[in-house]
C-alpha cells in the first residue's frame, strides 16, 4: 500500500502538536511517601523497619494487598499483627503507610449475611452493599449518654427469665466447662427475639468452620437470618484475624444502637480471643504474666465490653446487649480470664456439667449465677409472679443435698422439696424452642400457686405443654396489661389461674394419693 510523503508528514506533525501540548499542560506533583521493609517474619506477626512516622495501631499494607497494623511501635523497628495468610512474605518486602487505622464497613446491607472481619463475604453473595466504614476500635460512651436498664431482654428460657432476667443493655456472661450448652443458650436468646425489634450479631471467635455452618444454618431454618449479622473468624485463620474479630463486630453493632435500634450481641467466645492476642503477645515478644497471658489482657476485654450499654433519649434511646461467653476448665470459675470477665460483666449464668449430665436443660446453675441488674429489668406482671420462685428453687437444692444421707423429713420438708422438684421440671425447658412472654407467665404463676403440686412428676412435662397451649386463651385486654401496666391487678391474676386451673385438671393426681417424693432428675 503506497501513502503519499505529505500524507505521512501531516500525521507526524499532528502526532508531535499533541505530545507537545500536553508536556505543557502537565504538572508534576511531588507526594511523600514512606517505604518500609520487612525484618523478619514469624507466625501471624512481621517485624519492619524504615517507618519513623508510623502511628500505633495504624494499618499498614503489605504486598500482595495484604494488611497488618502496627502494634509494637518500638525506636528501631515496628511489631506488626498480620491480618490474613502471611506464607508469600519474605524478609526485604516492601511496605507501605496507610494512614488510618483499622475500619469495618457498616450498614442495613449486612443484615442476614455471613461476613469476616474485614468485611469479605462467606456466603457466596458477592460484596454487602454499605453506608459507611467505622474503626473497629472506638471510645465507649461517656455515662452522661447513658441511661438506666430498665426494658427486659427476654431469652425465652424460663430458667434465665424468671431468675436470672438480662435488660437491654446489660453485659450478661456465659459461662461453663466445653459442652454444656453455653451456645445453645445464646441462640436461643437471638431465635426469641424474631418480632420484638432487636437485631442481633452473632460473633464466632476462633470456631470450627462446620459449629459455624450448623448455627448459620439453624439461624436460615427459623427465620432468624433477616435480622442477625454473623461475623467469622475461623480456628485455622492468622491470629490477628481472630483478635480483631469481636471489636470489629461491636463496631457493626454499635451502626445499628446509633440509630436507635435494639441489639443483641453473642461473643462465642472470649477464651479463643483471649488465647489469640496471648499469642500475638509472646511472639512480639511482650512480657507474660498470670498463665502466660499479657498484663494488659483484663483491658482488652473491658474497653470492648463497655461498649455495650442503653443510650439515654438524645443519643436516640438505642441498646446494645453483649453475652460474651467463656469456657471454663474443670469448672473451675476462678481462673484468671474467668475472674477478669465476671468483674467487667453485670452478672453471670453459670452452666453445671453435673446438670447436664443429669438431663437438666438449660444447665443453668442457679446458686453461681446472678444479675446485677435482677427485677429492674422484669416487666411488672413477670416480676409479681417471679419473684418467689429464686427463693423457693434454692430452698429446695438444700433440702434435697440433706435428704440423700436418707435424713427422715417432717412434713413442712416434704412439701418444699416435692414443690421444688415441680419448679425444677418447669424450668428445663429443650433446645431451639424458645418460651413466649405470656405462655412463661401463666406457667409460673401455676407454680407460685401451687396449682402443679398434685401433678405426678411423670406428668409434668405433659401438663406444662397444656398450660402454654391453654394460655392463648387468656383474654385479649388481660394480655396487653400484662406486657403494659406498671402492676398485676387482682382480677388479672385471677383470670389467668382459672385458664390454669382448667389446663391442669386432667394431670391433676386424687386428694388422698400420697405426695410424689421421687427425684425430677
Amino acid at each position: 500500500m503506497n501513502i503519499a510523503p505529505e500524507s505521512l508528514e501531516g500525521v507526524f506533525d499532528r502526532a508531535f502538536d499533541s505530545m507537545s501540548r500536553a508536556r505543557t499542560a502537565f504538572t508534576p506533583h511531588l507526594t511523600l511517601r514512606e517505604v518500609g521493609f520487612i525484618t523478619n517474619v514469624s507466625t501471624g506477626i512481621a517485624t519492619v523497619s524504615g517507618l519513623p512516622g508510623v502511628g500505633s495501631e495504624e494499618l499498614l499494607q503489605f504486598p500482595g494487598g495484604l494488611l497488618g497494623i502496627a502494634f509494637n511501635v518500638d525506636e528501631d523497628e515496628i511489631g506488626v499483627i498480620l491480618l490474613g495468610e502471611y506464607e508469600a512474605l519474605h524478609a526485604g518486602d516492601e511496605v507501605q503507610r496507610t494512614g488510618r487505622v483499622m475500619d469495618v464497613a457498616v450498614g442495613e446491607g449486612l443484615l442476614g449475611r455471613v461476613i469476616d472481619p474485614l468485611g469479605n463475604p462467606l456466603d457466596g453473595k458477592g460484596m454487602p452493599v454499605t453506608d459507611q466504614r467505622l474503626p473497629v476500635e472506638r471510645a465507649a460512651p461517656p455515662i452522661m449518654d447513658r441511661a438506666p436498664v430498665t426494658v427486659p431482654l427476654q431469652t425465652g428460657l424460663k430458667v434465665i427469665d424468671a431468675l436470672i432476667p438480662i435488660g437491654r443493655g446489660q453485659r450478661e456472661l456465659i459461662l461453663g466447662d466445653r459442652q454444656t450448652g453455653k451456645t445453645a443458650i445464646a441462640i436461643d436468646t437471638i431465635l426469641n427475639q424474631r418480632g420484638q425489634n432487636v437485631l442481633c450479631i452473632y460473633c464466632a471467635i476462633g470456631q470450627r468452620a462446620s459449629a459455624v455452618a450448623k448455627v448459620v444454618a439453624n439461624l436460615s431454618d427459623k427465620g432468624a437470618m433477616d435480622y442477625t449479622v454473623v461475623v467469622v473468624a475461623e480456628g485455622n485463620e492468622a491470629p490477628g484475624l481472630v483478635y480483631i474479630t469481636p471489636y470489629a463486630a461491636t463496631s457493626i453493632a454499635e451502626y445499628f444502637m446509633e440509630k436507635g435500634h435494639d441489639v443483641l450481641i453473642v461473643f462465642d467466645d472470649l477464651t479463643q480471643h483471649a488465647r489469640a492476642y496471648r499469642e500475638l503477645s509472646l511472639l512480639l515478644r511482650r512480657p507474660p504474666g498470670r498463665e502466660a497471658f499479657p498484663g494488659d489482657i483484663f483491658y482488652i476485654h473491658s474497653r470492648m465490653l463497655e461498649r455495650a450499654t442503653h443510650l439515654g433519649q438524645e443519643r436516640g434511646n438505642g441498646s446494645l446487649t453483649a453475652l460474651p461467653i467463656i469456657e471454663t476448665e474443670a469448672q473451675d470459675i476462678s481462673a484468671y480470664i474467668p475472674t477478669n470477665l465476671i468483674s467487667i460483666t453485670d452478672g453471670q449464668i453459670y452452666l453445671s456439667p453435673t446438670l447436664f449430665e443429669l438431663g437438666v436443660l438449660p444447665a443453668v446453675d442457679v446458686g453461681k449465677s446472678v444479675s446485677r441488674v435482677g427485677g429492674a429489668a422484669q416487666r411488672a406482671a413477670y416480676r409479681a409472679v417471679a419473684g418467689n420462685i429464686k427463693l423457693a428453687y434454692a430452698q429446695f437444692e438444700e433440702l434435697e443435698a440433706f435428704a440423700k444421707f436418707g435424713t427422715r423429713l417432717d412434713e413442712s420438708t416434704r412439701r418444699s422439696i416435692d414443690h421444688g422438684q415441680r419448679i425444677r421440671a418447669c424450668l428445663k425447658q429443650s433446645e431451639s424452642q424458645p418460651v413466649t412472654l405470656l405462655e412463661q407467665i401463666a406457667v409460673l404463676l401455676a407454680l407460685t400457686e401451687g396449682l402443679f403440686d398434685r401433678v405426678p412428676l411423670e406428668k409434668m412435662n405433659d401438663a406444662e405443654q397444656a398450660l402454654r397451649k391453654a394460655a392463648a386463651d387468656i383474654p385479649a385486654d388481660v394480655i396487653e396489661r400484662l406486657s403494659t401496666a406498671d402492676k398485676q391487678s387482682d382480677a388479672d391474676r385471677t383470670t389467668i389461674l382459672k385458664v390454669a386451673t382448667r389446663a391442669l385438671a386432667p394431670f391433676l393426681e386424687p386428694p388422698d394419693a400420697k405426695p410424689d417424693a421421687k427425684s425430677a432428675t
